[in-house]
Order: C-alpha cells, then structure tokens, then sequence
C-alpha cells in the first residue's frame, strides 16, 4: 500500500528517531509528507497545588517539547512537512491532528507489553472511530 501522507506520533525521547526512520522508510518511495505531533499534559493533573508555576511549567514543557522536535527534523534525512505539539490525551491528540489534515498511516510506538496496553487504551477511541491504518512500533 503507497502511504504518502504520514502522521507520526512523538515524545521527548531518544526512540523517537526510530519512529521519524520507520516513517521516513515508508513515504520516501511515494515522495510522501510527514507530519510530526507531540502530545503534553496538561501540568495541571501533576500539580493542583503549584497556581502560577503552571504557565511557567507549561511553557517549559512546550520549548523543550519544540527543540526535540526540531532536532528529529534536523536528523530525519528527509524533509518533514509539518510539526504539532498539541495538549491532552494521546487519542484525542491524534483525532484533532488528523481533522486539521487527513492522513494515510499513522505511526506510534510503545515501549514493553505493559506500555502497549497503555498505547492501546489511549489510541483506542482514535482507532476505533477512524478508518485510518495505525502501525504501532515496538520499541
């Protein structure tokens, strides 16, 4: 199946490269796009108690969050046409991004059996609403 619009779901974390590589080694072929987004919680479920320190952290969270997605863009080796951060729960994230622009595939990791479960009862409202294929990458 040619997929030429790809929407890759990324944290701040090293195996986030792999992600950026499977991706980029299914849409090369078919000259495709990628999109990058990255889902942050809202700081507000860590800390009900920190009032003003929330924007700050917020803040944080989001420049920190914009740098490593600009070094996944650096070191993809192939042009990356969007990027996203958006706020909230993985499911909901990916809804929003794929209304914003319809996508073929979207790629997703998980980390062991118990992450899986986590991956898949977060993604499971997106995937069960949408028609688009999900590959989710061990890693």
């Amino acid at each position: 199946m040619e997929y030429r619009n790809v929407l890759v779901a990324v944290a701040v974390a090293a195996d986030s490269h792999r992600l950026v590589k499977k991706a980029v080694s299914i849409v090369r072929p078919y000259n495709g796009q990628i999109t990058l987004v990255s889902m942050i919680a809202n700081p507000e479920i860590y800390n009900s108690f920190a009032g003003p320190m929330l924007g700050d952290m917020r803040a944080l969270m989001e420049e920190e969050t914009l740098l490593f997605m600009e070094e996944l863009c650096m070191r993809a080796d192939y042009p990356i046409n969007h990027t996203q951060i958006i706020h909230g729960e993985l499911g909901d994230c990916l809804t929003y991004a794929n209304q914003q622009q319809p996508f073929d595939l979207v790629i997703c990791g998980n980390h062991s059996n118990s992450m899986m479960s986590k991956v898949a009862c977060s993604a499971m409202r997106f995937i069960n609403t949408s028609r688009i294929d999900v590959l989710i990458v061990p890693l």
